[in-house]
């Protein structure tokens, strides 16, 4: 097989990288493929805990496309044993255990997702249940040999929770052993992950040292943060954006992120270089060219026809909530907190205050303003949120 040559490689694949766990090596690797005709292997691990996948899991898919638009072939693992342990990196306790067939009915949907971004005839799906379901116990308890307390008290994330008393599991601390005795299974040369998975990844290269395996390389994406700017990207916090979503949803979300995000989203999300310096005309853009990797370019302009008429007040997103309330008299700020707007009247009254909050296209000037709600109404917080009221 021919590989295009290495500069050509690593300034693609370097690009939007964090760190690479040793650096030196990636080149060596690249280089050795290009001399023998054979592709890298390239190994992402996924526990299908939950089957959404939004953007902040497409920065390493996206890596991983590039490596195979190379040449180089990825191999998927489905965590379907471990997402049974649950992930211990960046949590504050213990995770809840799932049962096999709920990690497996997310994986079939994960995969589906997974598969929008990353060539699947270029993708190698092993499921390590293959191998930890037949793993007798004495070859477990070498395993866990191979590491000790101390070294597993060194992740922070062990490190906090042991020192405020909360508890820490003994199959925790199995499971960075399962995700890098993975990487000695399938041959990995190359592991991605987010920056929390740094620790699981360089116990892969180690195990593959004990092994007498050429140890595969750490390749570390930065966390991409949410629409508001602030946190990682989650669902649980209501700051992501899913690859399922429909092209007017994804545009709107793209669109309305926090000015602070363009430049990380724009590096991290697509392979421009050239947006706008005018803020509002690269987010117009950003969003124009994320919606068409997914939708193709006639729906991202249609969607962005949408998105204007919604900024200009003839047209609401297509995922606005529609909250019924019983009808009556209602204070402004019982009506926001009601409605899911805010968490607490606090935060509704600041927002009121800096003429952030319309009700029927007007804005509300007055927090203790009494309203009556006998009909349907619009109610619009900050630019990106819109509330659809009835009785």
């Amino acid at each position: 097989m021919t590989f295009p040559p290495l500069q050509e490689q690593l300034s693609v694949l370097m690009r939007g990288v964090l760190e690479i766990v040793p650096q030196e090596e990636l080149a060596k690797k690249i280089q050795k493929s290009i001399d023998t005709g054979i592709p890298l292997r390239i190994k992402l691990g996924v526990d299908p805990t939950a089957p959404d996948v939004h953007f902040g899991h497409t920065v390493v898919m996206r890596k991983l496309r590039q490596f195979q638009d190379f040449g180089h072939q990825v191999v998927l693992i489905v965590g379907d044993y471990t997402a049974m342990i649950g992930d211990p990196s960046g949590r504050n306790k213990t995770r809840p255990r799932l049962s096999h067939e709920q990690v497996m009915e997310n994986a079939k949907e994960y995969q589906e997702q997974f598969f929008k971004i990353v060539k699947r005839e270029q993708t190698e799906i092993r499921y390590n249940g293959d191998w930890f379901s037949k793993m007798p116990f004495d070859k477990v308890t070498e395993l866990m040999g191979s590491i000790t307390i101390a070294q597993m008290l060194e992740r922070k994330d062990f490190q906090t929770r042991y020192a405020e008393g909360q508890p820490i599991s003994l199959h925790e601390f199995v499971y960075p052993l399962m995700q890098a005795y993975d990487s000695i299974v399938i041959k990995s040369d190359v592991e991605l992950g987010g920056t929390d998975q740094k620790f699981n990844v360089l116990r892969g290269r180690e195990l593959q040292i004990r092994e007498g395996q050429d140890p595969q390389i750490g390749l570390f994406m930065p966390i991409l943060l949410g629409t508001d700017g602030e946190q990682k990207m989650s669902k649980s916090l209501g700051n992501y954006v899913g690859v399922n979503e429909s092209p007017d949803v994804m545009f709107h979300k793209v669109y309305n992120i926090a000015d602070s995000l363009v430049q990380s989203w724009s590096e991290l999300l697509t392979v421009k270089n050239d947006f706008s310096k005018d803020i509002l005309v690269a987010k117009r853009e950003l969003a124009l060219d994320i919606v068409a990797q997914y939708y193709g370019t006639d729906a991202a302009q249609a969607a962005a026809e949408r998105e204007k008429a919604i900024h200009s007040g003839n047209e609401l997103p297509s995922d606005t909530p529609e909250i019924k309330l019983a009808a009556g008299s209602y204070g402004v700020l019982d009506l926001l907190v009601s409605i899911g707007a805010f968490a607490s009247k606090g935060e509704a009254r600041r927002m009121i205050q800096n003429s952030g909050v319309k009700i029927g296209g007007n804005i509300v000037a007055d927090a203790n303003a009494q309203l009556t709600v006998d009909k349907e109404m619009i109610v619009q917080v900050g630019k990106r949120k819109f509330y659809k009221v009835f009785t």
